[in-house]
């Protein structure tokens, strides 16, 4: 029981881990003793974010536009030349678009797509075999998928393409959890509410004792909400949880 939450010596990689959701996940994982991976489409951001996790632990920028195929391959490609096994993933990069639903444009649409939806697949497909690896051992190897409150209830904006895809990530990562179900690999979907982020900023800013308002416990999460809930899901803790997605929301879904 002495170490059933912890994490030191893993490997983990966090998708978008350079600013919101993502680095309070990352820093987490640092301060825990994770050897910890994160990527970002702008280098200068990801390094910077990297070198102020450093100090925490180990830290390693690895910048990548997940959204494509390439960004993908050379992101696998310079990883699996560093590590030959992956204890953790934590699909975290996104994005949002709103618009109104007359004026809705397909950029919008597949720019969300890609990188909340397909990105997940391809990256988990292609880092298999490193989560293979970790999985041999006797603790689990897991992934985690970052979804949101706005894929299980009826969002309040405009934000169709998100919601949609925060929707499917949450149905996919039942379907993943099944495929692995017998290969000691856990997957599981954490759907955040409103937290402190670059995507909430303009919002939280124009909004936010309104959203506060809103939330059953009357406050925003903090960063120890979401790591904490990722490090129990990489932990010897969850080891026996899969295809589940926990809200970190406040009470949002269940108590309102």
């Amino acid at each position: 029981m002495k170490n059933l939450f912890s994490v030191d010596g893993k490997t983990a990689i966090v998708t978008g881990g350079s600013r919101g959701i993502g680095a309070m996940i990352a820093r987490g994982f640092v301060e825990n003793g994770a050897k910890t991976y994160i990527t970002s489409r702008k280098a200068d951001v990801c390094d910077a974010m990297a070198k102020e996790l450093s100090q925490y632990g180990t830290c390693i920028s690895m910048p990548a536009d997940l959204s494509k195929m390439d960004g993908i391959d050379g992101f696998v490609k310079a990883f699996t030349e560093k590590e030959s096994k992956l204890d953790i993933l934590v699909n975290n990069a996104g994005a949002t678009w709103g618009a109104p639903f007359e004026e809705f444009p397909e950029s919008g649409w597949d720019k969300v797509m890609a990188i909340n939806v397909k990105s997940i697949f391809f990256l988990t497909k292609a880092l298999l075999p490193q989560i293979h690896e970790a999985a041999k051992g006797k603790d689990h190897a897991s992934i985690i998928n970052i979804g949101s409150v706005d894929g299980i209830n009826v969002p309040a904006f405009d934000n169709y393409s998100y919601s949609a895809s925060k929707a499917a990530v949450l149905h996919m990562t039942a379907v993943l959890a099944k495929k692995f179900i017998k290969d000691n690999i856990t997957v599981n979907a954490i759907a955040p509410g409103p937290f402190e982020s670059k995507m909430m900023a303009e919002f939280l800013n124009s909004f936010g004792d309104a959203v506060r308002a809103s939330v059953p416990m009357g406050r925003i999460g903090e960063p120890s909400d979401v790591a904490g809930t990722s490090i129990y899901l990489a932990s010897r803790a969850g080891a026996y949880v899969t295809g589940t997605t926990i809200p970190v929301d406040g009470g949002l879904v269940h108590c309102r």
